[in-house]
């Protein structure tokens, strides 16, 4: 973490860090307690102070660079004018033993977690525009009209059921013959442990759009779902899923998505609210079969997979 003014951090009770409560040498000293002396970093100009599993790193003016003493510091650390420095950046990492990563010791190895055993966090999914969802790990071929029973069969047990109580989108159905209601009987399967939503239609119990979730930090459903590591062919069959031209991933960014599939015009703007959603509104894009929801940053959101 590097932008300490803008992360406000909680240890027990007490708040640091963010533009009310400065992440100063003294301040973090004082909250998180005595530990041994960290290592000051002459060519960068830098300190770190370290704990288990924790450490800051702490600017030092060129000027205040004696105060360092054998790559050490006395702590608490104040330079002689009375000020102290404030915390450019965060380190959390695994403090286990044999982690090279700790206490007084340089980070040079800090490896990822591993991941709970049968877990699907990097089970890729492949989707055929307009057919079907296949994973890859499980082997299942899931179409647009499955059953709510051939997804507990093949997937399990949802990990939610949400009815849908409003379609919001019916006013854009020029072509839907129905009654003009936003009263809608359809409902979601949400496999959060997937990152995947499935809407089934309320009369017919049959599959009408999958929604795959990429988790992004920046959007309003960040860490309800785990990322969907999908797989989208344009063209072509599942065979030509390494062909990288025309495939669609999570870290596809919008305007490659649009090199592969062309202009589709203005998009509909999304929101969920100012005051629940922090980093404002996205945007869906529509293509025959799929509909792109896209954050400020380029990045998608989300992709609704239909029939069209």
């Amino acid at each position: 973490m590097f932008d300490i003014k803008r992360l406000q951090m909680r240890y027990a009770t007490s708040l640091i860090g963010g533009p009310s409560t400065l992440a100063t040498f003294v301040a973090v000293y004082a909250l998180f307690g005595p530990t041994y002396p960290g290592t000051y970093d002459k060519d960068r100009g830098i300190y770190a102070l370290f704990y288990p599993g924790l450490s800051f790193a702490f600017p030092i003016p060129s000027q205040y660079s004696d105060c360092c003493h054998d790559g050490e510091a006395e702590l608490p650390l104040e330079f002689p004018d009375g000020t102290t420095p404030v915390t450019c950046r965060v380190s959390i990492y695994d403090s286990s033993t044999g982690k090279k990563v700790g206490v007084g010791s340089l980070m040079d190895k800090a490896p990822a977690p591993p991941l709970p055993t049968g877990s699907l966090y990097m089970e890729e999914v492949h989707a055929k525009l307009g057919e079907e969802l296949f994973f890859t790990v499980g082997g299942q071929h899931i179409p647009f009209g499955a059953s709510p029973q051939d997804f507990w069969s093949e997937l399990g047990r949802p990990c939610g059921i949400h009815q849908k109580q409003v379609d919001q989108m019916v006013i854009h159905s020029a072509s839907d013959p129905r009654p003009r209601t936003t009263l809608c009987a359809d409902y979601f399967y949400n496999y959060f442990t997937r990152g995947l939503d499935i809407l089934f239609d309320g009369q017919a119990h049959k599959v009408k759009k999958f929604v795959l979730h990429t988790n992004y930090p920046g959007h309003a459903d960040f860490n309800s779902f785990i990322k969907c590591n999908f797989v989208i062919i344009v063209w072509g069959s599942f065979p030509d899923v390494n062909n990288y031209k025309n495939r669609i991933t999570p870290s596809t960014k919008w305007e490659q998505v649009k090199e592969i599939l062309g202009d589709c015009g203005r998009a509909a703007i999304q929101t969920q609210g100012s005051t629940s959603n922090p980093f404002g509104s996205t945007f869906v894009y529509g293509y025959q079969n799929a509909a792109f929801e896209v954050m400020k940053n380029g990045y998608i959101a989300t992709v609704t997979l239909f029939q069209s």
